[in-house]
C-alpha cells in the first residue's frame, strides 16, 4: 500500500512536471521557429530537427527524474531541494540548448549569381561581420537578412574568391565584405538568371497548387513571377515578382 501510495503520488507529480515542461517547450518553439527560424528556414537551415532533439530529452528527462525521486515520505524540505534541483538542471539544459540553437540560426539568404544561398552565423568570420554596416548586421532576434553580392573590385579579388572556393574555402556568399543591401540595381541582378516560374512548375507539379495560392495572396499574375534555386539542407526555390521582390518559396528542386 506504502509503494502504491508513493507511485500515485510520484506519478502525479511527474504528470503536472510534464505539463509545465510542454507548456515552457511551446513557449521557447515560439521563439525559434517565429523570431530564429521563419518558414521556411527551419527546413531550409535544420533548426527543427535541431530544436525537436534538445527539447524532447529536456521534456522527458525532467519528469522522469521527478518520478524518481518524489517520496511523499521525505522532509518537505528535502523534497523540494530534489524537485528545485531537477528544474535548475532541466532549465540549464534548456538554455544551453536554445543558445546552441541561436548560435546555429541562418542569419543571411544571400543572392550570388544564380541562386539564394542560406548562411548560418557559423559559417561566417565574426571580424569580417563586425565591419558591417547597422544595415547589413545581423538580426539578433530576426529571422535571415536577404542580401546581395557586389561584383569583384579587380581581377585580383576576382582570382582570390575563384581559387579559394575551388580549394573548399569560401565563396562569395561566406564574406560579408562582398554584400550589399537586396534593393534597387543591386536585387534586380537576379533578375538575369531567374526563369519562368512555369519552368519550375514543370518539373514540379505538385507545387502548382501551392504557387496558384501564393500567387493569389499576393495578388499577382503567376505567368509574370520567376523563380531562383535556394541552397539549404532541402530543395526550394524562391519566388520572385518582376522587381526581384521574394513573394514566396516552393518546396522542389530549381536547378
Amino acid at each position: 500500500m506504502v509503494m502504491k501510495f508513493r507511485m500515485q503520488r510520484a506519478l502525479r507529480a511527474a504528470a503536472l512536471h510534464l505539463g509545465g515542461s510542454l507548456l515552457v517547450a511551446a513557449l521557447a518553439g515560439a521563439l525559434v521557429f517565429g523570431l530564429w527560424y521563419p518558414y521556411p528556414y527551419r527546413e531550409l537551415a535544420g533548426g527543427r530537427e535541431l530544436f525537436l532533439l534538445i527539447v524532447v530529452v529536456d521534456v522527458v528527462c525532467g519528469p522522469l527524474l521527478t518520478l524518481v525521486l518524489y517520496n511523499p515520505a521525505k522532509p518537505r524540505a528535502e523534497l523540494w531541494r530534489d524537485l528545485g534541483l531537477v528544474v535548475l538542471i532541466q532549465l540549464a539544459a534548456l538554455g544551453y540548448g536554445l543558445h546552441v540553437v541561436w548560435q546555429a540560426r541562418p542569419v543571411y539568404l544571400v543572392q550570388e549569381v544564380d541562386r539564394f544561398k542560406v548562411i548560418g552565423l557559423p559559417a561566417l568570420e565574426a571580424a569580417e561581420v563586425a565591419k558591417l554596416p547597422a544595415a547589413l548586421q545581423p538580426r539578433w532576434m530576426g529571422g535571415p537578412l536577404t542580401v546581395a553580392i557586389r561584383s569583384p573590385k579587380d581581377v585580383k579579388e576576382k582570382n582570390k574568391v575563384l581559387f579559394e572556393s575551388v580549394e573548399g574555402g569560401r565563396d562569395y556568399a561566406e564574406r560579408p565584405e562582398f554584400y550589399l543591401p537586396y534593393e534597387g540595381a543591386a536585387a534586380l541582378k537576379a533578375l538575369q538568371r531567374a526563369k519562368p516560374l512555369a519552368v519550375f512548375l514543370d518539373k514540379q507539379p505538385s507545387q502548382r497548387s501551392a504557387a496558384a495560392d501564393l500567387a493569389a495572396s499576393k495578388g499577382l499574375d503567376m505567368a509574370q513571377l520567376v523563380y531562383l534555386p535556394v541552397v539549404g539542407r532541402q530543395d526550394w526555390v524562391a519566388v520572385l515578382d518582376q522587381q526581384a521582390q521574394i513573394q514566396g518559396f516552393l518546396k522542389g528542386d530549381g536547378f
